[in-house]
C-alpha cells in the first residue's frame, strides 16, 4: 500500500528525506560491513508534483501552473558524477505523475513506461538512481501531458564534473514556452493553441536580468524547457563558446552568430567572458524578441581576462564507433503505421523498433514524413549526428534532434546500457501528440 500524506509541507519532506536517508545510509553500512557489494548513498532528492502559480502578465493574477518542484533544495539542484542518490518523489497532484529524466543515461531506474507505474495521487516512492555522467540534467512530466489540466514546468538538476573547468559563475537559463488565452489561463500542450498567444520565458521571468563583473568567465546552461517549439537563443555581441551539449562534453567550439538552437529539451552548455551589458534574444522561427539582459558592473573581477578554456572532462563515451559494422535500421518519426502510440497506451509487449546486443554501434536512419519539423529523443544512450556521406559525425554529443519536414537525418551510438529503452516524436505543433516506441540491448 502507498503511504498517505496529509497537509504537506516543505519541513515534513525534509524530516522524512532525513529519516529515509538516514535508514538507507545505515542498511547500506550494514551492507558493507556484512560484506556485501552495494555502495552507500551518496546524495539525496526530495521532488514533489504539486500546484503552483507564476505570474506572466505583469499586474494580472498569477497564472495557475503544475511543476516538479525539489523541495530538499533552496535553490538549483547539484549533484556530482558518480553519486548514488535517493530519490524520494511525492505526488501532490490529481494524476497519476513521475518524474522522467533526460540526460541520466545508463540503468536509470526511474522510466514509469518501462515497467514501473507512475505514483498515484498521495503517493511517496523512493528509488536510487545513479549519476553516471556529468553534465546539465532535466526531469519533468511531459510524458504524461495528455492528463495534465496545467503546463508543468520542468526540473533542472547539474551534475558536477568531478574536476570542473574554473568559472566564476555557473547559471542555469531555463526557457520556456507558454500559451496564453485570453483568460490568463495557460493551455496545456497536445491541446489547440486556438485564441491562444505565445509568451517565453527565462527562469520563470518574462524579462529575465543576469549580473556579473567583468571579466568574470560565466557557464551558461541553456536549456530548452518548452513542449514544442526550436528555438535559438543568442547573447548579443558576445562570442559563445560552447562546452557541452544535452549533458555531454563537446570539443569546444563557437555558437554560429553567437545564437544556440535547442529543440524542445535540448540543452547546451557554454562560457561566455564577461564584457559589457547586452541583450539576451529569443527566436521562435518567426520572430526574435529580447528575453533579458546580462548587465556587466563597472567593478573589474580581474585585469586580464582568462585564457581560453580547456575542453570538459569526459564522461566516458567512445571516441570512435565502428559505421562499417553497425546494425542499421529505418525510423519514421511519428508515422502512424510505424508503432508509434501516446505515452498512456505504451506498453513494452508491443513490437520494439529495433534490438540490438549489448556493445554494437546502433545506426539509425531518422525520416521525417510530416509537414513539419519532428523532434526525437533518444532514451538510455547519447548519440553521434552523421554527416551527410556517412562517413564522420560532427565533434558531440546529443540525445535530441530535431528533423526537418521531409528530410533524413542519420545518429550512430554505441549501445552500453542493456534494458528497455524509450524512443520519443513530436511534432512542433502545439496541439500534436506526444508519441512512444521502445527498444531493447540485450
Amino acid at each position: 500500500m502507498k503511504p498517505r500524506i496529509l497537509d504537506p509541507n516543505r519541513r515534513d519532506v525534509l524530516a522524512g528525506l532525513g529519516a529515509s536517508l538516514g535508514a538507507s545510509l545505515g542498511a547500506s553500512a550494514a551492507g558493507l560491513l556484512a560484506g556485501g557489494a552495494t555502495p552507500p548513498v551518496s546524495a539525496q532528492i526530495a521532488l514533489q508534483a504539486r500546484s503552483s502559480t507564476l505570474i506572466l502578465r505583469p499586474g494580472q493574477p498569477a497564472t495557475p501552473i503544475w511543476e516538479l518542484a525539489a523541495v530538499s533544495h533552496l535553490r538549483n539542484v547539484r549533484l556530482k558524477r558518480g553519486d548514488r542518490c535517493e530519490l524520494v518523489f511525492r505526488n501532490d497532484l490529481p494524476v497519476p505523475l513521475a518524474p522522467v529524466w533526460y540526460g541520466l543515461n545508463g540503468g536509470a531506474a526511474t522510466d514509469p513506461l518501462r515497467g514501473r507505474a507512475p505514483a498515484l495521487p498521495n503517493a511517496v516512492e523512493t528509488s536510487i538512481i545513479s549519476i553516471s555522467n556529468a553534465g546539465t540534467l532535466l526531469t519533468d512530466f511531459r510524458l504524461f501531458e495528455d492528463g495534465m489540466k496545467h503546463p508543468a514546468r520542468p526540473l533542472p538538476v547539474i551534475a558536477a564534473e568531478t574536476s570542473p573547468e574554473v568559472v566564476d559563475r555557473d547559471e542555469v537559463l531555463l526557457i520556456e514556452e507558454w500559451r496564453l488565452r485570453p483568460d490568463g489561463t495557460a493551455l496545456p500542450p497536445g491541446q489547440d493553441p486556438k485564441g491562444s498567444a505565445p509568451l517565453y520565458t527565462i527562469n520563470g521571468q518574462t524579462s529575465f536580468e543576469l549580473s556579473a563583473l567583468r571579466h568574470q568567465r560565466l557557464r551558461l546552461r541553456f536549456i530548452n524547457g518548452s513542449q514544442r517549439t526550436v528555438l535559438a537563443i543568442k547573447l548579443e555581441g558576445y562570442d559563445v563558446r560552447v562546452m557541452a551539449l544535452d549533458g555531454q562534453p563537446a570539443e569546444p567550439f563557437p555558437a554560429r552568430n553567437g545564437a544556440l538552437v535547442l529543440a524542445p529539451g535540448g540543452r547546451a552548455d557554454a562560457f561566455v567572458d564577461a564584457a559589457a551589458s547586452a541583450a539576451f534574444l529569443l527566436h521562435d522561427g518567426k520572430e526574435a524578441r529580447p528575453i533579458g539582459s546580462l548587465n556587466i558592473s563597472d567593478q573589474m573581477e580581474r585585469r586580464t581576462p582568462l585564457a581560453p578554456p580547456q575542453p570538459l572532462p569526459s564522461n566516458g563515451l567512445p571516441e570512435t564507433l565502428d559505421l562499417r559494422g553497425a546494425l542499421r535500421f529505418d525510423v519514421a518519426l511519428g508515422a502512424p503505421d510505424a508503432g508509434w502510440t501516446r505515452p498512456a497506451g505504451f506498453s513494452t509487449a508491443s513490437t520494439p523498433a529495433f534490438r540490438t546486443k549489448a556493445g554494437r554501434t546502433v545506426v539509425l536512419t531518422l525520416k521525417s514524413p510530416g509537414p513539419i519539423t519532428t523532434v526525437f529523443h533518444l532514451h538510455g544512450h547519447s548519440f553521434r549526428l552523421l554527416d551527410k556521406l556517412d562517413d564522420g559525425w560532427k565533434p558531440y554529443w546529443l540525445d535530441t534532434l530535431a528533423v526537418e519536414p521531409g528530410q533524413t537525418q542519420r545518429i550512430a551510438f554505441a549501445a552500453t546500457s542493456p534494458g528497455r529503452w524509450l524512443i520519443e516524436s513530436v511534432a512542433t505543433d502545439w496541439a500534436a501528440p506526444r508519441l512512444v516506441r521502445w527498444y531493447a540491448v540485450e
